[in-house]
């Protein structure tokens, strides 16, 4: 796949004000990774009086087709063809996009502290890409791009040239002039309706893509002719995501009609009346206390070690400042329903990136979990034998050596005011101890002195001044000094 922008200049505004634009030097060629393939940059010409930026992408068929895309809801066309013989890798489409996206990010953004009054500037720009997949052929290219200030040139591919009556391929060689536009919304119309007029997405498309749309469309998708159809596509027909977005561009077109905000228009429905607050779940006062614990620590890149169904998963999902979650079960079916939960075969190609489930075992030291900034044990260690309970302490303290860990366990002290457990029994039939706050601190601090770690303990959910909170927390704060001082002793 291949696409070049180009723009004039004059000794006082130079076209090489694009490589500040693009935040690419025009002097090196660059190269990206990306999920399906490299992106290379490189300039073929850098004048002041013209200069052109290309975005070459080598599409890897074969990450492509490990990753499961290009079939089935959202994937490319052909499907049934798609793993032996495809154009994925040569006619722009979504994977140009993302690609786009990736390298261009902060261009697409119109953000340039080098050159700000050139990123606010409209440009004399042409954009060129030889091979453009378009369900609904030049007419259609030209009733997408021509509302949006673009001279648009949108050549028909023959099936082959040397058959004419074969007629043309679904492909055109597109060519875009403008000099009313800036950079940042090229690149915008560009990500939005590469897609749409290949009219499929080589990732499944998840609700966040409406969120996605909205925010390259901002400022002319409202007010589109077509705003329909591109939604439409650009959504791979999901009548829900498609009816989602259609009304809050309504909103948007409405709210700039009276020069108001979206917030004025959209008070149609009167506030509900106050009812009695339910109580919040436990398992949610629980999670609700993981991650402020992990969002204190600035952790990125977090092990959630017993995952189970993956509900603590899911909220980690939630907040972008966890790039990397790792997710851990002995148990197969578990992590299948954690799976299916956090449904990773729809997820879009960004998100799913960031998660990866494991099956194995906590009393086994495993290489896969080191290096991480946080690791997480909750409801775990009261599933264990207690002889076994050593073997999970090294090969998560000792082996793995998070730099914060955080355990939470029942408080048995509590299992008092839970009118419907019987006395003596603990409250899941699977644990084989629950401690009492002096005997978990106990624990605790053991743990961390063999370990070289600090620990702090704060309550989870309702803190009775008598029995204490239904669960415990301790926060292991790895001693990275004493750490070092062992070291230097031992060699």
């Amino acid at each position: 796949m291949f696409l070049t922008i180009s723009t004039r200049g004059t000794a006082a505004t130079p076209a090489t004000d694009l490589g500040f634009l693009l935040h690419k030097n025009p002097g090196n060629a660059q190269t990206f990774s990306t999920s399906h393939g490299t992106a290379h940059v490189f300039y073929p010409e850098a004048e002041v009086g013209r200069c052109t930026a290309a975005l070459l992408l080598e599409v890897d068929p074969i990450a492509l087709i490990r990753r499961g895309k290009g079939k089935g809801r959202g994937g490319a066309p052909d499907a049934a063809l798609g793993q032996y013989v495809n154009d994925r890798p040569y006619a722009a489409s979504s994977l140009l996009a993302v690609a786009l996206s990736t390298v261009f990010s902060t261009a697409l953004r119109g953000v340039c502290k080098a050159r700000p009054e050139r990123a606010a500037a409209s440009l004399p720009l042409r954009i060129e890409v030889p091979a453009v997949a378009a369900k609904g052929g030049p007419d259609l290219v030209r009733a997408l791009f021509a509302p949006l200030g673009w001279d648009v040139t949108a050549e028909p591919v023959a099936l082959d040239p040397q058959f004419p009556g074969w007629g043309d391929s679904r492909y055109v060689r597109l060519v875009l002039e403008s000099e009313r536009l800036t950079l940042a919304e090229a690149l915008r119309h560009l990500y939005v309706l590469l897609p749409v007029l290949d009219d499929a997405k080589h990732y499944w498309v998840s609700p966040d893509e409406v969120d996605k749309l909205l925010r390259a469309g901002e400022g002319w998708l409202p007010g589109h002719p077509e705003h329909r159809l591109i939604t439409n596509r650009y959504l791979s027909r999901r009548w829900s995501l498609t009816r989602q977005a259609i009304e809050r561009l309504e909103l948007v077109r409405l709210a700039e009609t009276d020069d108001s905000e979206v917030e004025d228009i959209d008070n149609a429905v009167e506030a509900e009346t106050e009812a009695e607050p339910r109580p919040t779940p436990l398992a949610v006062q629980r999670r609700e206390a993981i991650l402020a614990g992990l969002r204190e620590t600035g952790a990125a890149r977090v092990l959630d070690l017993g995952c189970g169904e993956g509900h603590l998963v899911r909220e980690l999902l939630r907040d972008a400042r966890f790039t990397e979650i790792t997710a851990v079960d002995v148990s197969a079916r578990a992590l299948a329903i954690a799976a299916r939960r956090l449904k990773l075969d729809r997820m879009g190609e960004r998100q799913a990136s960031r998660v990866r489930l494991l099956q194995g075992s906590l009393t086994y030291t495993d290489k896969r979990l080191t290096g991480y900034d946080a690791a997480v044990l909750s409801e775990v260690i009261e599933h264990l034998d207690l002889p076994r309970l050593p073997a999970l302490e090294y090969a998560v303290f000792g082996a793995a050596r998070p730099r914060r860990v955080l355990v939470t366990t029942p408080n048995v002290e509590y299992n008092v005011r839970w009118e419907t457990l019987p006395a003596g029994h603990v409250r899941h039939g699977d644990h084989r101890f629950e401690w009492t706050r002096a005997e978990f601190a106990v624990w605790a601090a053991a743990v961390a002195e063999r370990y070289g770690y600090t620990v702090e303990f704060r309550p989870v959910g309702p803190d009775d001044p008598e029995v204490g909170p239904p669960t415990q927390m301790a926060v292991f704060h790895r001693d990275t000094t004493e750490q070092d001082k062992k070291e230097a002793k031992a060699a």
